[in-house]
């Protein structure tokens, strides 16, 4: 990389370890923990970047975005923070950020970023709009990688005229996703209608929800569980929706592919609804949200009235475990009536084995979520080896390497499996007998023949 780099954060940790980072990769650091020394070297023509808090000592980072871009209209703007909601993604995006990452970072994929910015350089420029700050509405809390690649993408497709499709399981807050792209955006003052299928089942239907909407949101309420003829009449409402034309939304279940490919959802009804796709993820997929999500639920409790709450080490780590299979509609549900019986200020684990022994079993989860399938996490794992080597290439070679790292643990536990018999071995793996001599040789895996207990 090559630039000047403006640090902006009050952790000293923090801005020395951006600047040992940043120096190595080729960059000039200046750093400060102090808004005011910040944009003094802005208006000095200093930079090439900024990567800046939030909160700060002497003001708030997102409030000091729309002089930057007055002042150097070219100047990107990385923006870190510890407020780990929805609303700092999107006032960031709002105040015209060029990226928003959440703390604690992941320093390779910032230094990624930063590069891209230096190579950039320049973002075009647009008005804000007013964006009211109502985070105590929206509990999309989240500091997980997919939750805050969630905030992005609604930022992101908020302001456009783009159908959204919202997509995720029951309790994951898809009607909550759908609110918030109406209420910060262009048309927050217009109607946000949500309608079913008994609201168009007769044909006056269609022509009562365009009216009530006025060019608002319309939002179809889980989009396949409306039936097929219901779905045509939809198709010719999107096509000619009159004078005032809304934004269409609509929320779905279950998996999309598969409701197609059972014809419970329309193939043309779902290219006009899927301008942009919006997949909200599942509490097994972002489990140290968990605690958090809590804390934001016991202190919402407090505020309407409920006595001090807080979990015990040992209910935290129950919370933590459970498979929640009604996601954060079910945690909140359990936090609320756990914060109005629990005996004393700290909640324990008996109770909150009181409270979810009526519920589904509890599973224990891996922090990526027990579901996830093999290829997410290769490509996970990947892109962080990617991400690892900044603005360079790996070394050359690298799919033979990545074949060799997957066909090792393959055959291993294979052959372990079978107790390293390489005749069934090679069966279970469907491959010829002399190819897994081969392989067991090139790879140099050894092998153990015994007796395999079943």
């Amino acid at each position: 990389m090559d630039g000047t780099v403006l640090v902006a954060d009050d952790d000293r940790a923090i801005r020395t370890v951006l600047t040992q980072a940043l120096t190595r990769a080729g960059c000039k650091v200046h750093a400060t923990s102090s808004l005011t020394t910040l944009m003094r070297w802005v208006g000095e023509g200093k930079g090439d970047v900024v990567i800046s808090d939030v909160v700060m000592p002497d003001g708030n980072g997102l409030e000091m975005l729309p002089k930057i871009r007055a002042d150097r209209p070219d100047l990107p703007v990385i923006v870190i923070s510890a407020q780990n909601t929805i609303m700092t993604a999107i006032q960031a995006t709002e105040a015209e950020a060029w990226d928003y990452l959440p703390k604690p970072f992941d320093l390779p994929d910032l230094m990624k970023r930063t590069a891209r910015a230096l190579a950039t350089r320049s973002t075009p420029s647009r008005p804000a709009p007013e964006v009211a700050d109502q985070p105590d509405d929206l509990p999309l809390v989240g500091r997980t990688p997919v939750m805050q690649a969630l905030y992005r993408l609604v930022a992101r497709v908020m302001n456009t005229d783009l159908p959204v499709l919202v997509s995720g399981e029951s309790g994951t807050g898809k009607s909550l996703i759908a609110r918030a792209l109406h209420d910060f955006s262009d048309r927050r003052t217009l109607p946000f209608v949500t309608v079913t299928g008994n609201d168009l089942r007769d044909i006056e239907g269609p022509a009562r929800v365009l009216a009530r909407v006025r060019g608002g949101t319309l939002l179809f309420d889980e989009i396949t569980d409306i039936p097929d003829e219901i779905q045509a009449r939809i198709v010719r409402m999107v096509d000619a929706p009159g004078d005032h034309v809304p934004r269409f939304m609509a929320t779905s279940q279950g998996n999309l592919a598969e409701a197609l490919d059972k014809r419970k959802l329309r193939q043309d009804l779902y290219y006009r609804l899927s301008g942009a796709t919006v997949t909200v993820p599942c509490l097994r997929e972002r489990v140290e949200d968990i605690a958090l999500l809590t804390e934001h639920f016991l202190g919402r409790a407090e505020r309407d009235g409920a006595p001090k709450r807080w979990l015990s080490k040992d209910a935290a780590e129950l919370f933590r475990v459970y498979s929640w299979p009604g996601n954060v509609r079910q945690l909140e549900n359990a936090v609320r009536r756990l914060s109005l019986t629990s005996r004393a200020e700290e909640i324990t684990r008996t109770e909150v084995e009181l409270v979810l022994g009526n519920q589904p079993e509890m599973e224990p989860v891996l922090a990526g979520g027990s579901s996830e399938k093999l290829g997410a996490a290769v490509s996970r794992h990947l892109r962080r080896y990617f991400d690892l080597h900044g603005a360079l290439l790996p070394p050359p070679g690298l799919y033979q390497r990545i074949l060799r790292e997957v066909e090792y643990p393959l055959i291993e536990i294979a052959l372990e499996a079978t107790g390293g018999n390489q005749a069934k071995c090679a069966e279970l793996l469907g491959i010829n007998r002399n190819t897994l001599r081969k392989k067991i040789t090139d790879l140099d895996i050894p092998v153990t023949r015994r007796r395999k207990l079943m």
